[in-house]
């Protein structure tokens, strides 16, 4: 009768009474008695109708549950019950055992990637490898040990390990090797998967209460001392307590019927969930976040969202519960406060780990089947989450003032809060359902359309073909695609998806229309309005991406539970008709997706992680592209797409006009035009001189604008944005400029046309060069004859990197000149000159004589040119007329430059030589002067050489303590030039001496130069008459330069006194003994001399010390 009454049941009968809420349950003594072998043997007949019923129940029902509801229950059932509670698929018993995060053994998660590690292939191992034994299954309760053998680095152990279980899920388990870690450990899984494999070997009994009521009071007393002789140090206390309440007739124990049994399966109440160790997922996420990135630690937490949705897709409620622990922690992190306080940024990848963190939320509160209970109860843990001061924002480090976005919610309903948090998408997706009859129809049958379907309005419901839309806003659509294929329905996740995409198609193709409707208006006005302020590459939802792979992915038929097997190569399964027109693909459906969504025109959120996450998820984009080979199919698509976005004006990327702050599409561009390029070369150059521009870097386009409208752009004078990306932009910019000069190479008039395209859109001087230096390399590679017309356009782009740096501080600018003469030189003779003509517009004086006319006259250049006699002449007569502009302009910087260039040719040096005369009595410094002096000396000018020097000593003014001037050696060089010269030019010149130097030492040391050789020794190498007497001092000119010196020492002397300390009195008597030197060579320098000492006595007999050390010295 209870056989006959369990098998009417297959469902879930109504819940029971709450009885008590342990987990070893409370069992009343209800078995009858008898006992009857169990068959545990496999079998060839057919199932019996008894295993049937039990294993439906044993999957649906808690065991306490079926004792309930029946008073008697056979004990052949009881046994059938127990045996398929246990799980029968190895599947989730791989998902929880599948990484090791902690220890040594690093599997998946570790950086060896050893999948012999990995706890489930471990186990597998000792499985067959016999190292498990002593296999007991105990009504819900699997018992056993397991060996894990020695190896080099550690003994033999052997493991004691337990499971419960309930409903065919592992509820609870226990090893004593001490695994500390999120997921089960190689023991536990080599005694689960022997139970599943080798059910028939494992000794089955029902559970304990069953075995203890068979037993007599005699045999009850004998087993409970014989289990407490066994077990007494472990037991015994536990025991007498037990005795002493249970005798005790108030206790509280002797208040409950019945007593626990872990045996006995679950309670109604009990959760039915596999088990998952809370604890260890908090400790672990903590220690992953303290690391702060380090040591693998980014890898470890998406690793663990990763588990997350693999959950989800098993249907596994542990997702949810294990996402709250992760959450949780999240939450709790120091950082977070330590951040807001300070205003710091978090650091990119912890970024993208709390923006899969509100992803997967919104995939939870998006589960189909999820029970409104649940829901709410998200919904509060989500709010109290994202009322959190530090909870952070979805746009990085900026708030987002966007009005609620799901579009199916009240405007105002969240706009109390002023930032919208990582959580905020989540919670608004909590007020959406699954309850619209046309989203049901799509999502339930691939045969779901409408043939006679003719309404070509916005909100049709069926396309022109008959095929199904939805309309909704894109994001919030693809979350519910992206939540079905999280919750384990590939299918229907791929039937929304191909409906939204369908809605995509439609909505490009009204867009289009109305444009050619407005277009002469839209044209006139020259600016638009018209953009989407929430763009769909970049979103946190990550629309297109979640179509991408849903179309890709769910095509190749890789996830469980897909009705049919589906492909990417076109050739359609048949059963693919449904959903595809004919000699469509999913591979096709998904490429075509990618380009619509690429190709958006939208506005450039706030803040720098919105920016780069946009320029990410573009990259992410185009990578999965790439990796698609392209087929006729697929070229046929690209060519649509390619005349929809040029053709699509405001509401295309690459329309005719666009939004000055929409999102450059360079990036995009560059693939697109390499993929159209074999194909379409026309189009391909059309659509990437479009994608050229960069709205926001453009003033306000002239009225003269208007016959070219590419070139149309909108203006928002009000402010200029902030694009961190700026620099990342401008470089994919000068990419797609870059392959398109290669591609126009030999090509004349695509050449001019892409030249004349980036000198009008890149304002970057360093892309500038980086494109001119790449059209040269590949005008001039070696395997071919340097291309002339693409020679030219390097040469001209590096004119407009002269002109624009002109004025400009650029600190490569010299190697900017160095190339750009080399660059010239490639093109020819005619080059060069042209540039030494126009030099003015081009370099500074100094870049001008210094680089380019000396480079032009070396001898390399005339080698590399081949030039004639002719040629060269005219090529140096235009560096020499180069270098005397330079000079005229900037003597002071060019003017040795210039004699240097011009010194064979007699009337160009003569003519810079008088530049440098005229310059010399105005602009020119001594040190100049000196410079060039010394360079006409060299060069064998020594008259020019004297005279130069002197008009540099007019311009020098060496004071008494400058003993160390850099100058004193121009001033040593000048007086020995001058004394080499004559007595004439000596004299000359010591009165100029004596003016601009005061510096006692200075002086000294010039006169005993004058008095050591015979004035005039250059000219005594040409004539006879030298008289060779040394200049006497008392006579003019030494004569003034001996009464300067002298005056000099007394000076400095005295200056030196006045703010004299002790430590310096030895250094000062030295410098009186130096000036008595200078002293005696005067005919009455030692009175003088005794003169100057009794003078300093007497001024300063206050420094008694001192002027003892003076008398000691000098008397």
């Amino acid at each position: 009768m209870a056989l006959q009454r369990i098998c009417r049941r297959s469902g879930i009968p109504p819940s029971v009474p709450f009885l008590q809420p342990p987990a070893k349950r409370l069992c009343l003594l209800c078995g009858g008695p008898g006992s009857a072998p169990g068959g545990l043997g496999k079998t060839h007949n057919p199932e019996s109708l008894l295993d049937i019923a039990a294993r439906r129940v044993a999957e649906k029902w808690p065991f306490q549950r079926v004792e309930e509801r029946f008073e008697r229950i056979p004990e052949p059932v009881q046994r059938r019950i127990v045996y398929w509670s246990f799980p029968r698929s190895e599947k989730e018993i791989c998902m929880y055992s599948s990484f090791n995060a902690g220890g040594d053994e690093s599997g998946t998660s570790g950086e060896n990637n050893d999948e012999t590690q990995l706890p489930f292939l471990r186990g597998v191992t000792l499985l067959e490898g016999g190292w498990v034994d002593n296999v007991l299954q105990v009504g819900f309760h699997l018992s056993g040990t397991v060996t894990d053998p020695a190896t080099s680095s550690q003994p033999e152990m052997v493991c004691s390990v337990s499971v419960s279980f309930d409903r065919c899920k592992i509820t609870a388990v226990t090893c004593s090797c001490g695994n500390k870690d999120i997921f089960y450990c190689a023991h536990v899984v080599a005694l689960a998967l022997y139970r599943v494999r080798k059910p028939e070997q494992v000794k089955l009994h029902l559970p304990i209460s069953e075995t203890l009521f068979q037993m007599s009071r005699d045999q009850l007393q004998k087993f409970v001392q014989y289990l407490i002789s066994v077990h007494h140090t472990e037991v015994l206390p536990t025991a007498q307590k037990l005795a002493d309440e249970i005798l005790s007739t108030n206790s509280e124990i002797n208040q409950v019927h019945g007593a626990p049994d872990p045996t006995a399966g679950a309670s109604v109440d009990d959760e039915n969930c596999w088990h998952l160790d809370e604890e260890q997922v908090q400790e672990q996420v903590k220690l992953f976040l303290s690391q702060g990135g380090y040591h693998g630690s980014g890898k470890q937490l998406n690793l663990l969202f990763s588990k997350v949705r693999e959950m989800l897709r098993m249907r596994d409620s542990n997702g949810a519960r294990m996402l709250t622990l992760i959450t949780e922690q999240f939450m709790a992190d120091p950082r977070l406060a330590l951040w807001r306080q300070q205003g710091t940024t978090m650091n990119d990848k912890y970024r993208q780990l709390w923006d899969e963190l509100g992803a997967l939320w919104m995939c939870i509160v998006l589960n189909p089947h999820c029970k409104t209970e649940q829901k709410c109860s998200w919904l509060r843990e989500l709010r109290r989450w994202n009322s959190v001061d530090v909870c952070p924002w979805e746009d990085g480090n900026h708030g987002n003032d966007l009005p609620n976005l799901t579009h199916s919610l009240p405007q105002g309903a969240h706009e109390s809060r002023p930032h919208r948090t990582v959580f905020t998408r989540a919670i608004e997706a909590c007020d959406l359902h699954w309850q619209d009859r046309h989203l049901q129809h799509i999502i339930a049958s691939d045969l779901y359309a409408n043939y006679c379907y003719h309404d070509n309005q916005d909100g049709s419901l069926f396309d022109t073909r008959g095929w199904p839309m939805w309309h909704e806003h894109v994001p919030t659509a693809c979350a519910r695609v992206d939540a079905l294929r999280s919750h384990g329905y590939p299918r229907e996740a791929l039937r929304l998806a191909i409906a939204v995409v369908n809605t995509l198609r439609r909505q490009q193709q009204r867009q289009l229309e109305h444009f050619r409707r407005h277009k002469k208006e839209l044209l006139h006005k020259a600016i638009t309005s018209i953009t989407n302020m929430e763009g769909w590459v970049g979103h946190p939802l990550d629309p297109i991406g979640t179509l991408f792979s849903t179309l890709t992915e769910t095509g190749r038929g890789a996830e469980e539970g897909a009705n049919t097997c589906l492909d990417l190569s076109g050739t359609k399964k048949k059963n693919q008709s449904s959903l595809l027109c004919e000699g469509e693909s999913y591979g096709a459906l998904a490429v075509e997706t990618a380009l619509i969504g690429l190709g958006q025109q939208r506005v450039m959120p706030d803040g720098l992680y919105a920016q780069e996450k946009v320029c990410r998820n573009e990259e992410q984009l185009l990578a999965k592209l790439q990796e698609v080979e392209l087929d006729d199919t697929l070229v046929k698509i690209f060519r649509k797409q390619a005349v929809f976005l040029l053709e699509s004006g405001p509401y295309s990327g690459l329309g005719e006009i666009v939004h000055r702050e929409s999102v450059p599409m360079h990036t995009f561009t560059r693939y697109l035009f390499t993929s159209l390029l074999p194909h379409d070369a026309e189009l391909a150059y059309k659509i990437a001189l479009r994608a050229m521009r960069l709205p926001v870097l453009e003033s306000t386009a002239s009225s003269g604008d208007l016959s070219r409208p590419h070139h149309m752009v909108s203006v928002v004078p009000n402010r200029y944005p902030r694009w961190f990306t700026l620099s990342h932009i401008e470089s994919q910019q000068c990419e797609l400029a870059s392959t398109m000069l290669t591609a126009a190479k030999g090509d004349s008039c695509k050449l001019e046309t892409v030249l004349e395209s980036i000198q009008k859109n890149i304002h970057s001087s360093s892309h500038i060069f980086k494109l001119a230096q790449d059209a040269f390399k590949i005008a001039t590679l070696m395997d071919s004859l340097p291309d002339i017309t693409l020679l030219k356009v390097s040469l001209e782009l590096g004119l407009q990197v002269m002109r624009i740096t002109l004025s400009t501080l650029n600190w490569r600018r010299r190697e900017m000149v160095r190339w750009l003469v080399t660059c010239a030189t490639e093109v020819g003779v005619y080059a060069l000159d042209s540039i030494m003509q126009s030099w003015f517009t081009l370099f500074t004086p100094t870049e001008a004589t210094s680089i380019v006319a000396t480079t032009v006259m070396s001898n390399t250049t005339i080698v590399r040119l081949r030039l004639d006699c002719h040629q060269q002449e005219n090529l140096a007569s235009s560096a020499r007329t180069l270098a005397l502009q330079c000079a005229m302009k900037d003597p002071q910087n060019c003017a040795l430059s210039a004699l240097t260039l011009c010194e064979k040719d007699h009337i160009a040096f003569e003519t810079a030589y008088q530049i440098v005369l005229d310059a010399a009595v105005a602009g020119m410094s001594y040190t100049q002067l000196f410079t060039i002096a010394r360079y006409m000396e060299h060069r064998g000018y020594p008259m020019r050489a004297y005279k130069l020097a002197t008009l540099a000593m007019a311009h020098l003014n060496l004071s008494y303590n400058q003993d160390t001037h850099p100058a004193i050696n121009d001033v040593l060089w000048a007086c020995a030039l001058s004394h080499s010269l004559g007595k004439n030019e000596l004299a000359a010149v010591i009165p100029l001496v004596v003016k601009s130097v005061k510096c006692a030492t200075v002086l000294s040391d010039i006169l005993r130069r004058c008095t050591l050789t015979t004035p005039g020794m250059v000219s005594a190498l040409h004539s006879r008459r030298n008289s060779g007497k040394l200049m006497s001092l008392d006579k003019a000119p030494l004569r003034q330069l001996l009464d300067a010196t002298i005056g000099a020492y007394i000076n400095t002397t005295h200056s030196r006194l006045t703010h004299i300390s002790p430590r310096h009195y030895s250094e000062f008597i030295e410098f009186l003994g130096k000036s008595r030197e200078t002293f005696l060579m005067a005919h009455d320098g030692h009175i003088q001399f005794t003169q100057f000492i009794d003078n300093l006595k007497q001024i300063y007999k206050g420094k008694k010390k001192l002027m003892m050390l003076v008398r000691e010295r000098f008397g």
